[in-house]
């Protein structure tokens, strides 16, 4: 805690969350550091603080427990990530290819780049909580995002943030927002529908063809 927008020199809470009580906890840093908690009662959580943030603290942990020490510990529990924004990096910027007002069934390009960090890029939608793409560095210090065939579901606004090789666990400010438009497609005027046909009359089929307006 909290989960989100976490700076370098913030306070931050792990709690690791047990399906039984135990009587030591234990978090992993994974190719990090490990803490443990005991306590002369047993528990069914554990937290963790880490006051005033360091680069050193960010990255990804588990859980472990153990009930007595007559049993073994248990399974490592599922990884959660402790990302910190360092805001002495510069923010990244954005650009859209074609335009940001396209028709659906359009392909596209978000943009993005910065001073070549040897850094990974990911792109962000408002509304999402965590990056919806990830690209790896290559290089060049930039990073194209493809979408095919959009739709007005994709509609929205759109940032970057990259995270030096180094240290990926650490991200830099988000950048600034791009907005981008997806209208559907507006259906072809005149035409007509499929005729529409009624039982034989004497030899034949009589059928309506229906002119569109």
């Amino acid at each position: 805690h909290p989960s989100q927008g976490v700076s370098l020199g913030d306070n931050v809470t792990l709690r690791c969350h047990l399906p039984r009580m135990a009587a030591w906890v234990w978090l992993y840093q994974e190719r990090g550091w490990s803490y443990n908690k005991g306590k002369e009662k047993e528990q069914d959580a554990a937290e963790f603080f880490f006051v005033s943030t360091l680069r050193e603290h960010a990255g990804r942990y588990r859980c472990q427990y153990r009930v007595s020490e007559s049993v073994g510990a248990s399974e490592k529990s599922d990884p959660v990530e402790l990302v910190l924004t360092d805001h002495s990096y510069s923010p990244p910027s954005i650009s859209i290819y074609p335009e940001q007002h396209v028709e659906m069934g359009t392909n596209i390009t978000i943009r993005c780049w910065n001073k070549d960090y040897g850094a990974a890029f990911l792109l962000h939608k408002d509304g999402s909580s965590a990056p919806i793409k990830h690209q790896d560095p290559s290089g060049g210090g930039a990073a194209n995002f493809t979408f095919l065939a959009m739709t007005p579901a994709d509609s929205g606004t759109y940032r970057c943030s990259y995270r030096p090789r180094d240290y990926p666990f650490v991200s830099s400010p988000l950048g600034d927002s791009v907005m981008l438009e997806v209208t559907p497609t507006a259906a072809p005027s005149g035409g007509s529908e499929p005729p529409i046909c009624i039982p034989p009359v004497m030899d034949g089929w009589l059928c309506l063809c229906i002119q569109s307006a």
